[in-house]
């Protein structure tokens, strides 16, 4: 084990993912593609995976004007669209450095109302999909880690998988369950993939713009901002930020951690004059 301790502390050591290869899945839109172009931005190779050829062609346009970045459109929710991931990273770089299981979905009706169906496909998506995947590129995260650099999963889970969603009105039992599986997930696999040089970090973020957070803002914006301790919504810098972090260097003993990046609204009980309307 090698336990001599740097003392290279520039920026650029500590947070460089200078040539890594990155895949983010749900990288064309939203979080998924704020993240990509942030990679990119610093020297990653980035492939984000996503259902839509369109939307995978506009978002590679997009990103590569900040730095490298290629598509594969696959659905992370079925076995032949992983299988499509992985033979593609095997055949275009025979490893893995990063993989940010990013890609999900959300339904939200009252109880009465909620399916069966829309239950199942979300936590499919949002926690099934994740395991599978994860796994089935284990070999290649292997192939890229070393013990002084191991190869990072990053899960992205959700505020509302530590506290209950309530902003929105309607309930979303199969989503905040589903990204509460998924941090418990994200520690399991933390601690069976350490071994093979392999750390496992979740990010909960809170409330940014997506288009997943469309209808919210634009009905219940003066809330969430009322419910959270900073008083505002999230800006992509921060989500960037702490991505890199966990693919840097700087994150190489950081593992099975959960990380709110949220404001806070996780732990607050807020103002909420509007829950007594």
């Amino acid at each position: 084990m090698n336990t001599q301790t740097s003392t290279e502390f520039g920026l650029n050591r500590l947070f460089s993912v200078e040539g890594k290869v990155v895949v983010i899945t749900g990288g064309s839109s939203g979080l998924g593609l704020v993240m990509a172009t942030g990679f990119a931005s610093n020297g990653a190779k980035v492939v984000i995976a996503s259902r839509n050829q369109e939307r995978c062609d506009e978002a590679v346009s997009l990103i590569s004007r900040s730095g490298a970045a290629s598509a594969i459109v696959a659905d992370v929710s079925t076995a032949d669209g992983r299988k499509r991931i992985v033979d593609r990273i095997q055949a275009d770089y025979g490893r893995l450095h990063v993989l940010i299981n990013n890609a999900g979905t959300n339904f939200a009706a009252a109880l009465e109302d909620y399916t069966d169906e829309a239950f199942a496909k979300v936590i499919n998506t949002n926690v099934s999909a994740v395991f599978s995947l994860t796994r089935d590129l284990t070999p290649l995260l292997a192939e890229g880690a070393t013990e002084d650099d191991p190869s990072r999963v990053i899960n992205i889970g959700s505020m509302d998988g530590i506290h209950v969603p309530i902003v929105q009105r309607v309930p979303t039992f199969a989503y905040s369950s589903g990204k509460a599986a998924l941090h418990h997930l994200t520690k399991s696999l933390a601690i069976d993939l350490a071994p093979k040089h392999i750390t496992v970090n979740a990010i909960a973020p809170g409330f940014f713009a997506s288009k997943m957070t469309g209808y919210v803002f634009e009905n219940y914006l003066q809330d969430i901002e009322d419910d959270c301790p900073l008083q505002r919504v999230g800006k992509p810098e921060e989500i960037v930020g702490i991505a890199l972090y966990l693919a840097a260097p700087s994150a190489a003993y950081t593992n099975g951690t959960i990380i709110p990046v949220d404001g806070g609204t996780s732990i607050s009980k807020g103002r909420r004059e509007w829950m007594s309307d």
